[in-house]
């Protein structure tokens, strides 16, 4: 009988410990190079198992097997597993753009708070959360020797895409920093060539190309444009920082994935966010003493709106995570493409504020060279899936 995981993640019978240790469900729950060659006895990979009921102990399992914290077999007579509804995972998908396209919106709606502070704020209700899982899962508060550089650098990246996001936010318009943020999957691959040595091919260079001609068109530099730059919100420097702030956070994000792509799963998820909170909350209180900028809304508008943002925030990711553990990965990530369509309608319907053609534009090239990314990957994949199986 195959023994369940123990408490801190690792087997919990010392004679499977060089089989490779349990993990949490989503993550590999075998190694590659000892159980090569074993046949999976998960059902749904429509392979002939002899008695499903009975595993060997022998036998590894694939990611899909994984029902909570006791190994269940996909398929097993007697155990009810319930299918998701078509769809389920796109539509939690949808829900999560909504809620953070709103949080956006009472960010552009907060006044006489500085964007770092909103940040910090975020940092606090994130480990207020996140603390009972670093508790429950036992992993520690610095994480295992060896990795902590790494996730000081996920925490680092992380936490400073957010801060310059908000920033972003309250200097540019909301549907402008949105879109450039949505470049993220194109540096992604452009990193990941750099520093992975991942194939970079010549369509990730088209999706590039597409990308920074939309930055440009949404940015309008005077000497491309002229002088003279219409449709701007607020005065040209503001507009010109936001988006500089916003392509930062778009590059912090994707070195971000690049940096949890090289971690792989030998350190905890939570322990991953509770590093991005933590370090982010210093960096927060730091800056915000250097700027002289720390200071509590005067009125409870502000107040009321900033706990939204934090709830808002954290319900968006619930449901992101939700939707990537019940659908692919490719659709997940075309679908997130909303967030550029709630951001304008939300930017016309309550802050009065028309797109120009030159920001639908700049939209267009920069969803365009994203979905292309992630579509292109999630085909590759797919295709690679279907021939390893053949």
């Amino acid at each position: 009988m195959v023994q369940p995981p123990s408490e801190d993640g690792g087997a919990a019978d010392p004679a499977r410990a060089g089989q490779g240790a349990w993990s949490e469900p989503g993550q590999a729950l075998y190694d590659a190079e000892e159980d090569a060659g074993l046949p999976c006895q998960c059902l749904a990979h429509d392979m002939e198992v002899a008695d499903a009921a009975q595993p060997q102990p022998s036998a590894r399992f694939c990611c899909c097997c994984a029902r909570g914290r006791v190994p269940w077999i996909c398929g097993t007579p007697g155990i009810n597993s319930k299918t998701p509804c078509p769809g389920l995972g796109l539509f939690y998908t949808v829900l999560s753009a909504f809620l953070f396209s709103v949080a956006s919106l009472f960010l552009k709606m907060i006044e006489d708070v500085h964007s770092v502070e909103v940040s910090a704020i975020r940092c606090v209700f994130q480990m207020t959360f996140v603390l009972p899982g670093i508790i429950y899962y036992k992993t520690g508060f610095l994480g295992p020797k060896g990795k902590q550089v790494v996730l000081f650098f996920r925490g680092l990246f992380g936490s400073g895409a957010m801060t310059l996001l908000y920033y972003a936010f309250q200097v540019m318009p909301l549907a402008d920093a949105t879109v450039i943020t949505f470049s993220s999957p194109v540096f992604t691959s452009l990193l990941a060539w750099i520093f992975l040595k991942e194939k970079y091919s010549p369509w990730d260079l088209l999706f590039t190309l597409f990308a920074i001609t939309g930055v440009l068109l949404i940015a309008r530099p005077p000497f491309l444009f002229g002088s003279q730059v219409a449709g701007i919100e607020g005065n040209y420097t503001d507009h010109l920082k936001g988006t500089i702030a916003a392509l930062s956070s778009a590059i912090c994000t994707s070195s971000t994935f690049v940096i949890l792509r090289k971690m792989g799963i030998s350190v905890h998820y939570v322990l991953s966010i509770w590093y991005y909170a933590v370090i982010g909350l210093i960096i927060c209180i730091i800056t915000l003493f250097v700027i002289d900028s720390w200071s509590l809304p005067h009125c409870g508008k502000d107040r009321f709106l900033l706990v939204l943002i934090g709830l808002l925030g954290l319900g968006g990711q619930i449901f992101l995570t939700k939707a990537l553990q019940i659908e692919k990965a490719g659709p997940v990530a075309i679908m997130k493409t909303m967030d550029v369509v709630f951001a304008f309608i939300l930017q016309i319907l309550f802050l009065n504020h028309l797109p120009t053609w030159w920001t639908v534009g700049g939209a267009l090239c920069v969803v365009a060279s994203s979905s292309g990314t992630v579509f292109r990957k999630w085909w590759k994949s797919s295709k690679e899936a279907k021939q390893n199986k053949i």
